[in-house]
């Protein structure tokens, strides 16, 4: 959102918000592009401009009443539809959720957040879109990740977006386009969101006192609202520097802490930069000083099948520490392979 000191909340999307605002023609919008580059930071602000009093087709003033509400959450023409799990990592907590939570039968406090965008919230939101404007610019639902849309979900909002109500706008953002239905996504209008700039986006990480920008942006693959998460976890780069040598001694260290999807996710960056080296180029996630000698192709194969079968049960693990116990073994025994080592090959002395 824009606040009212005309600031986007991320420097990298002036451009695309530009774009999307001046090509605009649909009543909804899929925004798409890697995750933690800030999709839901355009959906709102796009949704902001739509609903601004002052802006004319241009971004958001940021300091009309119409605004200020959208940045205090509280605009009763926009709704933002959110898995449970992700409203309050994303500030939105404060939200109706007792009702969306009632729609949805839920009456128990104990019940684990959902991470999918369930059917019954996607009806309060197509009634939300079909009710009068409230201020008379039109009704914006934002829907993030659109993704997490179950197949009852997703099959609920179809209709809604080939007869769209009045003047309702729908904004649907995502990091997986091909996890929507294909209905979906050709009812939409595309709007393309890529990795930023390097410069740009290791600056705005330095301006939130991140050590070592450069190595957190590598190391989250280019994603700076990612990079940012990772540091305010506790992975900086010291730490992520150090990580390819401790493996390779099989240590585990502070890793055994790590949630099991994010320890994994490492592990497969390892592997991909160690095939990289083995093959003659550069390391993409970790810098080339950090790495160890490069096993052999076939090894790190084997290891990157492994690496991508507990992927699969990454979120239902039985014991967490225990895997990453084994994980870490095996990084050790992948790089422990003598280079000279081959499948199937027995290598004997000429001595």
């Amino acid at each position: 959102m824009v606040g009212p000191d005309g600031a986007l909340p991320l420097p990298w999307l002036a451009e695309p918000l530009r774009q999307a605002l001046a090509t605009q023609r649909a009543h909804a919008l899929l925004i798409q592009g890697p995750q933690g580059v800030g999709q839901f930071d355009l959906a709102l602000t796009l949704a902001q401009a739509w609903l601004c009093e002052a802006a004319q087709g241009e971004r958001p003033c940021g300091v009309c009443a119409s605004c200020r509400l959208v940045q205090s959450h509280s605009h009763p023409d926009l709704l933002v539809l959110l898995p449970e799990a992700l409203r309050e990592p994303l500030g939105w907590a404060s939200l109706d959720d007792s009702d969306a939570a009632d729609s949805a039968g839920d009456k128990s406090s104990k019940r684990k957040p959902s991470k999918e965008i369930r059917v019954d919230e996607v009806r309060l939101a197509i009634a939300f879109a079909q009710s009068t404007s409230s201020r008379g610019r039109s009704k914006v639902v934002v829907m993030h990740p659109a993704e997490r849309m179950n197949g009852v979900s997703a099959n609920a909002l179809l209709k809604t977006l080939e007869e769209p109500p009045g003047s309702a706008r729908l904004l649907l953002s995502c990091a997986a386009p091909d996890a929507l239905l294909p209905t979906i996504r050709s009812r939409c209008q595309a709007v393309p969101l890529r990795l930023p700039d390097t410069r740009l986006a290791s600056q705005w990480l330095a301006e939130r006192s991140v050590a070592q920008p450069e190595v957190m942006l590598a190391a989250a693959g280019g994603q700076p609202q990612e990079a940012l998460q990772w540091v305010q976890e506790g992975v900086d780069a010291r730490l992520w520097v150090g990580l390819p040598q401790q493996l390779a001694r099989g240590d585990v260290g502070s890793l055994a802490a790590w949630p099991l999807p994010r320890a994994i996710d490492m592990l497969q960056k390892l592997c991909h930069d160690a095939m990289r080296v083995a093959a003659g180029a550069a390391p993409r996630y970790f810098p080339p000083a950090s790495m160890p000698a490069a096993p052999p192709l076939d090894a790190l194969s084997d290891w990157a099948r492994e690496l991508a079968r507990a992927a699969r049960h990454a979120e239902h693990p039985w014991n967490a520490g225990l895997m990453i116990e084994a994980l870490v073994q095996q990084a050790k025994q992948a790089f422990a392979t003598p280079t000279h080592a081959r499948r199937g090959v027995s290598v004997h002395s000429n001595g």
